[in-house]
């Protein structure tokens, strides 16, 4: 690694964190304070959910949550908080180094008496820890927002504890098929359209997954991997996240193969 280059990336993603974040933390509370209200009449809100059809309930989530429940209001909220964090993490695996590559820059960093394995791990350990302070940020969040709002409600803390801790594998998952698209592609001239299709994408299969509980559609999308619902339920799949983590190290170790192997584009 070259603390020079992960530096300056590391405060390249700066103002992108704090936005994301501050998102994150709107989101939590926007959703959080309304809490109260939900929980204050149980048997109305169970009510109106089974009037639901069973199909819009699979499309959120909510056949495996109860809203009454702080642990299930709290697992629908997450479901809207995954979608920014996938985005997120999309945008920095995709703009690894496809944003230099169009910016012409990316030639001039090559000239340097670096090797690409270097500055490709610096500016991926950069983007990572970027994405580790987001999680710190959104798991704060998370907890003041819940003792903030649970009024007498009680819940499992081990539950909650379980959907945090599976935000970095999921983003991380993102993060690295990002990194692998961006490489794969001659160029890319935006991101925010491949990360917004990357996570909405995968969102909608598994929508789809659990319409026509079709198992095999589950193992391609990591929403359906990292479902709250399944979480409040059951606990995390550790089968699944022994994939994840495998699918993870694999396309990382691919991206360095491409990246040892990309033509760069030089300004002349």
């Amino acid at each position: 690694m070259n603390t020079a280059v992960f530096h300056h990336e590391f405060h390249r993603h700066r103002g992108s964190v704090l936005i994301w974040s501050a998102s994150l933390l709107a989101m939590l509370f926007i959703f959080m304070v309304l809490f109260p209200s939900f929980s204050a009449d149980m048997a109305a809100m169970n009510q109106v959910l089974n009037n639901f059809p069973p199909e819009l309930k699979m499309a959120f989530g909510l056949n495996h949550l109860d809203l009454a429940t702080l642990e299930g209001y709290f697992g629908f909220c997450f479901i809207f908080c995954q979608l920014l964090l996938a985005i997120q993490a999309a945008n920095y695996g995709l703009g690894l180094v496809s944003i230099e590559e169009a910016e012409l820059t990316a030639d001039f960093l090559l000239t340097k008496p670096l090797k690409r394995s270097t500055l490709l791990s610096s500016k991926i350990l950069a983007a990572v820890s970027s994405l580790l302070v987001t999680d710190l940020i959104f798991w704060a969040g998370s907890v003041a927002s819940i003792e903030l709002f649970k009024s007498n409600a009680t819940f499992a803390r081990s539950t909650i504890s379980m959907m945090l801790a599976s935000v970095v594998i999921f983003q991380l998952l993102f993060f690295s098929i990002g990194l692998l698209i961006s490489l794969l592609l001659r160029k890319v001239r935006s991101v925010t359209p491949w990360s917004l299709g990357l996570a909405f994408g995968t969102y909608v299969l598994s929508v789809f997954s659990g319409v026509f509980e079709d198992l095999k559609m589950e193992y391609l999308s990591p929403f359906k991997h990292f479902d709250p619902g399944k979480i409040t339920q059951s606990g995390l799949d550790m089968r699944l996240i022994a994939i994840d983590i495998f699918v993870v190290l694999a396309v990382i170790a691919l991206s360095f193969w491409l990246y040892q192997r990309r033509n760069i584009a030089s300004p002349n």
